[in-house]
């Protein structure tokens, strides 16, 4: 299962690291056509749909690989219990956090399908095609913080920060 979801959140980084190469093509585009005196409408809007889509997909694999930033300052001073308690609610708190965001980011995707919602820009995109990148993305990374909680729970070291682990280790 685990081999599963880490193949699921790599698939997510591709996918991220592919809307950045559509950003910059839409980005190039946009600069060529205004020097050739051509109007091509919506390029701005697809440039940021790209930056978003890029965001919220590679959310899960950097939670799995420990690149997020976090503020371990607390964390690293306390040991035992305390930091066992701080370590979970972390987790909890982050869970519940990020389901929240992964229903209502699904949510907003149906509605705007339902209700044929389009961009206000010159584009006139559906908007539920660009929100379903930040649905998937959110529920990969409430996903990645279950697998968390889950290894946690089972004892395993999860998003170890890899300077603090040299510091415990010196």
């Amino acid at each position: 299962m685990r081999n599963l979801l880490d193949r699921f959140y790599q698939g997510l980084l591709y996918l991220a690291a592919l809307s950045m190469v559509v950003t910059l093509l839409a980005i190039l585009i946009g600069v060529a056509a205004r020097e050739f005196s051509l109007d091509l409408p919506g390029l701005d809007a697809y440039a940021g749909y790209s930056i978003a889509a890029s965001l919220f997909l590679a959310l899960p694999a950097t939670l799995r690989n420990g690149d997020h930033i976090r503020v371990t300052l607390l964390l690293g001073k306390l040991r035992g219990t305390p930091r066992k308690v701080l370590d979970y609610w972390c987790l909890l708190s982050a869970t519940g956090l990020t389901g929240y965001l992964a229903w209502y980011a699904a949510r907003l995707v149906y509605v705007s399908y339902a209700t044929h919602d389009i961009s206000g820009g010159a584009d006139a995109t559906p908007l539920w095609i660009p929100q379903v990148a930040m649905a998937v993305g959110a529920f990969g990374l409430a996903l990645a913080f279950v697998e968390d909680l889950v290894l946690k729970l089972s004892g395993e070291e999860v998003n170890v920060d890899p300077a603090a682990e040299m510091a415990r280790t010196e």
